[in-house]
Order: structure tokens, then C-alpha cells, then sequence
């Protein structure tokens, strides 16, 4: 682990800004929505659910729809939890906490005033990634464990599906 995020946890042991806007994950076993060893190494961690993700990623941190940051070689990358694609997000864990100083909203694309309580995700429908979403979406709070693991299923489903192509959601209980 990077000597700067050991620093932060030390210090903090995790946090979440704005309601849920973004939480960073903490140095502990449980509860297992904010260790960071379990979505680390766990038997659900990242780079299980995410071919692109490494075993060496470190995520500490995601935003209120469940998309992750995680520390790959100093850098910051960002997972697109629905369609399982990353992206270098930000040069170092400094820059990344500097750009949420300045303005959270733009730089993590999240919305201040919805609330989230602690252990929870925005699940967005349609998802994001389709382009009914365009018309709008619904979104409704639930628990983290449950977004994470139907995003990391839907983007595995539509991972080998065109651009343009059309998809079948079913909604089930």
C-alpha cells in the first residue's frame, strides 16, 4: 500500500464526503461495505469481478453509483462500473483529493443533493451506459454489496455487445 494512503487511513480509517458522494474505504475486516481488504482482496474484490482490474489495484475509494478509483502504480484509475471499462483518472492520490477540494460535483460527476447513508449506492435504471438513459433515470438507494455485484454481471454481460447494438433488461425481484 502506497505511503500516502497508509497516512490517510491511519489518520482516518476512511471517510465519506457529501452523503455518499464519495466514500473512501477504511482499514478494517468489517463492516465489509468499507474494508478496503475486502474489496482488495476478498473473494469479491475487483479484480475478481473485473478482467481489466489487477490484483495489485488498489480500490480505495468509489463514487455514489458505484464507480471505483483504485491505485494502480501511483496513479489513480477509474472503473466504469457498468460497462467495466478504465480510464487514468488522476496522477497521484494528492491530485485526486485536490480535485475533490475544489469541486466535487465536476470532477466526480455526482450529484450533492442526493443522500446516501452509509453502506449504500445510487442503482441507476435504465444504466447510464445505454442510450435510453439520455431520456432519464431512476435511481434508487440501495445496498453497496448489490450494486457493485450487478453492475460487475451487467458489464461481464454486455462486454462483447457492438456499440449501437440493442439489449433486453429484465427486471426481476
Amino acid at each position: 500500500m502506497p505511503d500516502e494512503l497508509r497516512v490517510l487511513l491511519r489518520k482516518h480509517n476512511g471517510f465519506i464526503l457529501n452523503d455518499g458522494a464519495v466514500h473512501i474505504r477504511g482499514s478494517c475486516h468489517e463492516p465489509s461495505w468499507h474494508s478496503l481488504r475486502s474489496a482488495w482482496q476478498g473473494h469479491r474484490s475487483f479484480w475478481r469481478l473485473y478482467p481489466l482490474i489487477e490484483k495489485t489495484d488498489i480500490p480505495f475509494a468509489q463514487d455514489q453509483v458505484g464507480d471505483q478509483y483504485l491505485i494502480r502504480n501511483s496513479k489513480i484509475i477509474h472503473l466504469n462500473a457498468e460497462t467495466g471499462d478504465i480510464c487514468e483518472f488522476a496522477t497521484s492520490l494528492q491530485e485526486f483529493f485536490s480535485e475533490i477540494e475544489l469541486n466535487i460535483e465536476e470532477f466526480l460527476n455526482v450529484n450533492l443533493q442526493l443522500q446516501l447513508k452509509p453502506g449504500q449506492l445510487l442503482h441507476a435504471y435504465p444504466p447510464f451506459c445505454v442510450n435510453e438513459a439520455n431520456k432519464g433515470v431512476s435511481l434508487k438507494a440501495c445496498t453497496a454489496e448489490s450494486v457493485i455485484l450487478f453492475h460487475a454481471e451487467f458489464a461481464k454481460q454486455i462486454k462483447n455487445i457492438p456499440d449501437g447494438r440493442k439489449i433486453k433488461i429484465n427486471i426481476t425481484d
